[in-house]
């Protein structure tokens, strides 16, 4: 396999022998260019090639510029993974204007905060998705929206609806397909060339684990330049075709997914919820090569009784990134769902996505203890080679850590953020110095792997001693009959702070709190055993839709349990 790997890597990097800086809407006629027909975007209903798309995106460019957009105006989408995201998305990087993927799950209030502080001009919205009607929700935060006069919100010029769920637009609203009408009759209004690679391209959202969401600045050529490590790293094979129901809205499903299939002309497969059962489906039907997901989103597949019903001989690989997973899942993927090329790894908005993968060779080991190593980015990285360096420093001090000394992990490159939008404060304490500080605990290994250990918002006193969560974490996660485990500190009038062990059971697991306790006592000093101990369902774990669990939530979650006396 390993040498299969390095071919298809040297392939690769002779293709991309010099980096070429370039906007998205450049890059995606550059690759309608060469690609042509070749399918692009894959859905049940209906499949677009790259040619296709980027006419596609031209003409919903002249209808946005008919709109009156113009470079630099910011242009939100509340969108699901449906077919329209990607012409939608390049039409709005035509048109020089800054692109923000919402977060489409977001409730009433989220809605309004971001649509308000990003200055959002015009809104390109489904109608609705699940039990989440936008026309009502924005009657609520916009009135005036549907006409053209929300003065609550007197940056919005204008609404654009794709109708989703059956629901259909106002009448009077411009949709999709009336916006698409409109380039035709305004051709050549939006020419192209109206930003440059190194200006901003797109105004991300952090999932918000310890918070409320920052909108985070990245360029053109930024998010490329992951795509392409990601492509170089895993070892594209041409035309891979990637299934994933992350959503585009965040880095997983847009970078890893979206525009790294693009480097070798590949397809996406993009599912607009995680199912397993449609994943399973959408690997046979589509014949996917590769798929995106979360540790829990694997062991959904892994665990479905319909899994051996489904033929996945064209699936080789898988990215499970977001939060660790132990050996035996690993093990697991491979024995009963074929796939040899497994990957991990670790990132952040703020830096341009994934930083760090382990290599698709790694043995398994090296996949569950660590996150990766620097991927390699040939002339896209630093003079090294490398997408981004790493190193550890001294969390209450800031000096730096000898190598292999746990520390907060900061990293600088060439993907990384310009800062946050209209939040000074918060971009000095993030940015400093060209460094990106990641709240995240860890090491640096001497073979430049990494390894995380914790954050350092986890972290809490018991007694007045510090308890770092991860520790405990991988000793329970470790026990068979424990599927996931997150630790949390609670408030507690004695210690100050309790730990508060959340603990998802493996399927048909008899387990105890009792049990709990009684291993991390054999195993662990006093203070770190955790006082209360609580049983969920995987799908009582508060997470975002990338499914990283929000600890912040879980121990507000665990609070109220406690104080209920349920545990």
């Amino acid at each position: 396999m390993t040498s299969e790997i390095e071919r298809r890597r040297e392939h690769l990097s002779a293709r991309f022998p010099r980096w070429t800086p370039r906007t998205l809407d450049d890059w995606l006629d550059h690759c309608a260019a060469r690609y042509g027909d070749r399918p692009f975007v894959i859905t049940d209903e209906r499949t677009i090639g790259y040619a296709e798309t980027a006419e596609w995106a031209a003409r919903l460019a002249d209808g946005l510029a008919a709109l009156g957009v113009r470079p630099g105006d910011r242009v939100g989408l509340l969108m699901a993974n449906f077919l329209e995201f990607a012409p939608l998305k390049f039409a709005v990087a035509r048109t020089g204007a800054v692109a923000i993927p919402f977060n489409y799950l977001y409730r009433q209030e989220e809605l309004a905060y971001v649509l308000a502080q990003s200055e959002c001009s015009v809104l390109i919205s489904m109608t609705a998705f699940g039990d989440l009607d936008y026309q009502t929700m924005l009657d609520a935060v916009a009135p005036g929206w549907d006409t053209g006069a929300a003065t609550t919100l007197p940056h919005l010029r204008q609404v654009v609806l794709l109708p989703t769920e059956g629901s259909e637009p106002r009448d009077g609203v411009p949709t999709v397909d009336s916006l698409a009408e409109l380039g035709d009759r305004h051709r050549g209004e939006c020419p192209g060339g109206a930003a440059r690679p190194d200006e901003i391209g797109d105004l991300l959202y952090t999932s918000g684990t310890t918070g409320s969401p920052k909108g985070v600045l990245v360029t053109h050529d930024s998010v490329l330049r992951t795509a392409y490590a990601s492509a170089l790293t895993r070892a594209f094979q041409d035309g891979r075709r990637i299934l994933f129901s992350l959503p585009c809205y965040h880095m997983f499903g847009y970078v890893e997914g979206m525009l790294a299939a693009m480097t070798v002309g590949g397809a996406i497969v993009p599912q607009t919820a995680f199912d397993p059962v449609r994943y399973l489906a959408g690997i046979q039907r589509h014949r996917a090569t590769d798929i995106l997901c979360v540790p829990t989103m694997t062991v959904a597949l892994l665990e479905h009784p319909t899994r051996v019903d489904h033929d996945l001989s064209s699936l080789t690989a898988l990215l499970s990134a977001a939060a660790p997973a132990p050996v035996w899942l690993w093990e697991r993927v491979r024995a009963e769902l074929g796939v040899e090329e497994i990957t991990t790894g670790y990132g952040m908005t703020e830096c341009g996505g994934a930083m760090t993968l382990t290599l698709p060779e790694d043995p398994l080991e090296r996949h569950a203890g660590t996150v990766g190593r620097p991927k390699p980015a040939g002339p896209a990285g630093l003079p090294d080679g490398t997408l981004a360096t790493y190193k550890a420093i001294d969390p209450l001090t800031g000096e730096d850590l000898p190598p292999g000394a746990e520390g907060e992990l900061v990293s600088r490159g060439p993907t990384h953020m310009r800062g946050f939008w209209k939040k000074p404060e918060e971009t000095a304490k993030a940015l400093r110095d060209g460094w990106v500080h990641s709240g995240d605990l860890g090491r640096v290994r001497d073979d430049g792997y990494l390894e995380l250990t914790g954050r350092t918002k986890e972290l809490y006193k018991s007694g007045g001693e510090l308890v770092m969560p991860k520790e405990i974490e991988d000793l329970l996660t470790a026990h068979p009959a424990i599927s996931q485990v997150y630790l949390v500190g609670v408030p507690d009038e004695r210690w100050g702070d309790a730990g508060c062990a959340c603990v998802v059971r493996a399927p048909g697991a008899d387990l105890s709190a009792a049990d709990v306790v009684a291993l991390c006592k054999r195993r662990l000093a006093r203070f770190k055993v955790p006082k209360h101990v609580l049983f969920l369902d995987a799908a009582e774990l508060p997470t975002t839709p990338t499914g990283k669990v929000q600890k912040f939530r879980l121990a507000q979650y665990a609070q109220k349990r406690i104080e209920d006396g349920e545990a």
